[in-house]
Formats: structure tokens, C-alpha cells, sequence
């Protein structure tokens, strides 16, 4: 249905008008109306036209402005904005711990009541099974992890393969001399690095799809890895990547969220290089721009939106599970906008035929590190 939007904030900074466990436990940000951050403010009061779409956003703990995972969550949600007119809301759990609360207030709201609420991120995952069985009438979309029920639909994706690619591209790069924007890589070593956030099945999914990727482009590379156990501890990043740096890595890889940003940080301060995660980071963090070979970008503002067109059109695709990869579109490698342009044709363009090779089956990339 197309809508035009005729109202504007429902909450900004405060977190009251819905129920008490989205009114001040959280770190609320704005959502539904003509822009995030617009400063228009809704009363408790206020009484929805309940013939528009409300969607219920909730984050993961990693919070907006990740210039990442969230960050590409919420891209979809305004998306859907301007397509469709929804409103929307949006709220960010400062620990686990109040994942469910928050699940559970948008659940239960009812004014306005939420046609979904838009689970972001794995650790959703344990919580929603409880709150999706409670609440049965609610629907929810689930991302990077499955709950098995009919009010749930799934959307995961093979980060393995989009792993893979800027694993070759890594692994290409540092078996050969090369210097573009802040970094250069080292003639005499052959080393990499991957730092990745909470370790995890799905993380795990990220190293190993990125070892093999390096270890196709060049058998002799190798690849060291750390996990921080978070994905919004800045300086963690950065002491992990300084210490592979330190021990010869040229290129370090993260899927960490908001910490990748010290990964950025100790790549230029050595000047090496770094891949970025989920988003085109070069893009959304130019400041470091100058180090950042690609991103391996994870469509989650496609899966996003797609939820919600569903929701619109009403065919929600609840209990079911949706797995994007590169075959879908799901993922794919965004050169950096500075150092892009260096990179030799020849790396890039056996990045191109990985990809093929891997749709048409004649790569299985691996799902463990233990299988590389």
C-alpha cells in the first residue's frame, strides 16, 4: 500500500510513550516520522491511526552510528519509509540482559500496536524463542538467526562466502608488494589477520570463510586471529590488530561491529591496511578511508525491507527461513573508495571468478575454521 508520512517523531531521547522498559533502561534513539534526529517529540497520549504500518526496530546491543551491522539495519527501516510511509521505532538494548524486556513491551504495546518487530542480530535469538511463544499473535523478524515459529521469519545469511572473497583479495595482496592511500604491505612476510567480536557460530563463520580465502589465494599465507569478546570496544580492536600488526600481518580483517573501528585506527597507525564489515566502511567511516581495502558487505537492509514489504503486501513469511548469500545477492565485496581504484585488476578479478565459482558449486567454502 502506498502511504504518504504525515506525522513526525514519535520519541526522541527520552524513551517514555510506549511502556516503562523502553522508557529509560535503554539507549533510545529516534525513530518513526520525516527523519531519525529531527527532534519532534510524541506524548505518552498520543492516540496512532492504527491504518498505517508500525514497525518495531530493535537493535543490537552494539548500538547506531556502528557505521555497520546497525547501521545497515536501519537503512532498510527507512527505506520502507519511503516506500511504503511506515512509522517506525527504534530502540537499542544496552546489555543482553534487556533484550527480552524490550521484545516483550513492543509485543504487548498498543498504541501504537507494532504490525513487526525487526530483531537484529544473533543474540536476539534465545530471548525471542521465549517471547515469540508468549506472545503468538506477534510477528517478528529474526536476523543471523533462526527461532522456530510460525509468528518468526528468518533471515540468515553465508557469510562464509563474502568471507571468502575478501580473503583472496587479502591473501593476493600481501604475497605481493603493494602501497595505495596510507598503507603499503611488507615484501617479506605473507600475513593477515582477522579480528573478530563475541566468538560465536555465526563469527566463526567469518574467520573461516576468510582463512580459506587466503589460503586458496596463496597456500603459504598465514592467517592470525583474535576474538575481543564485544562488538563495541573500540580500543579492544585496536590492541588486537596493533599486536598483529606487530607480529608481520599486512591485512587485518574484522567482524566486530563497532569495534572494528579500532582495527581502522591501528592500520592507519601502521601504516597497513584493513577490511571492512557489513557496510561499504570507507563510505560510512571516511576517515578511514585511506586503509580500508573493501568491506564485505552483508545486505541487511535488503532483508530489512523485504520483511517489511511482506508485512505491506500481506504475506508475511512467517516460520520461515531465508538464507542470503552470494547466489541471492546476499552478500558482495565494495572496494574501498581510495585504495579501490590501486588494487591490481589481476586480484580483483580473481575475486570475480571465486565468485562464480562458488555459486556454480565448484568452491565449498567452509563454515568452521576447523574445516580450513
Amino acid at each position: 500500500m502506498d502511504r504518504s508520512i504525515t506525522r513526525r517523531g514519535i520519541l526522541t531521547g527520552a524513551c517514555g510513550g510506549i511502556t516503562s522498559a523502553l522508557a529509560g533502561c535503554t539507549s533510545v534513539v529516534p525513530g518513526m516520522g520525516t527523519g531519525d534526529g529531527d527532534g519532534a517529540t510524541e506524548t505518552a497520549t498520543r492516540q496512532f491511526d492504527q491504518s498505517e504500518t508500525f514497525i518495531g526496530m530493535l537493535y543490537a546491543t552494539s548500538g547506531l552510528d556502528d557505521d555497520s551491522f546497525n547501521d545497515m539495519a536501519n537503512r532498510g527501516v527507512k527505506l520502507a519509509r519511503v516506500r511504503h510511509g511506515i512509522e517506525y521505532k527504534n530502540a537499542v538494548p544496552e546489555t543482553v540482559d534487556q533484550i527480552q524486556a524490550l521484545q516483550t513491551e513492543y509485543a504487548k504495546s498498543t498504541n501504537p500496536q507494532f504490525d513487526l518487530t525487526v530483531c537484529i542480530g544473533f543474540l536476539q535469538q534465545e530471548p525471542l524463542t521465549k517471547t515469540a511463544k508468549e506472545y503468538s499473535d506477534q510477528k517478528f523478524m529474526l536476523v543471523d538467526a533462526v527461532v522456530d515459529r510460525d509468528n518468526v521469519a528468518n533471515y540468515v545469511f553465508k557469510e562464509h562466502e563474502g568471507s571468502f572473497q575478501v580473503g583472496v583479495l587479502a591473501g593476493s595482496l600481501t604475497s605481493q608488494g603493494f602501497s595505495a592511500g596510507a598503507g603499503q604491505t611488507r615484501v617479506d612476510r605473507k600475513t593477515v589477520g582477522f579480528v573478530g567480536g563475541i566468538e560465536s557460530d555465526l563469527i566463526k563463520k567469518f574467520e573461516a570463510g576468510f582463512m580459506a580465502g587466503a589460503k586458496y589465494a596463496d597456500e603459504d599465507v598465514e592467517v592470525l586471529r583474535e576474538y575481543v569478546g564485544s562488538f563495541s570496544d573500540v580500543e579492544a580492536g585496536r590492541q588486537a590488530a596493533q599486536s598483529m600488526y606487530d607480529e608481520g600481518a599486512d591485512i587485518v580483517y574484522h567482524a566486530a561491529g563497532g569495534t572494528g573501528v579500532g582495527v581502522f585506527q591501528a592500520a592507519q597507525e601502521n601504516g597497513r591496511f584493513a577490511i571492512g564489515v557489513d557496510s561499504d566502511q570507507s563510505e560510512t567511516d571516511p576517515r578511514y578511508a585511506n586503509v580500508i581495502l573493501a568491506s564485505m558487505v552483508k545486505r541487511v537492509d535488503t532483508a530489512v525491507f523485504n520483511a517489511i514489504d511482506t508485512i505491506e503486501k500481506g504475506e508475511f513469511d512467517g516460520g520461515s527461513v531465508q538464507s542470503l548469500g552470494l547466489d541471492r545477492n546476499g552478500l558482495e565485496v565494495a572496494y574501498g573508495n581510495v585504495v579501490g581504484p590501486e588494487i591490481p585488476e589481476l586480484a580483483k578479478l580473481q575475486v570475480d571468478d571465486t565468485r562464480f565459482k562458488i555459486v556454480n558449486g565448484e568452491i565449498d567454502v567452509p563454515t568452521t575454521p576447523e574445516e580450513v
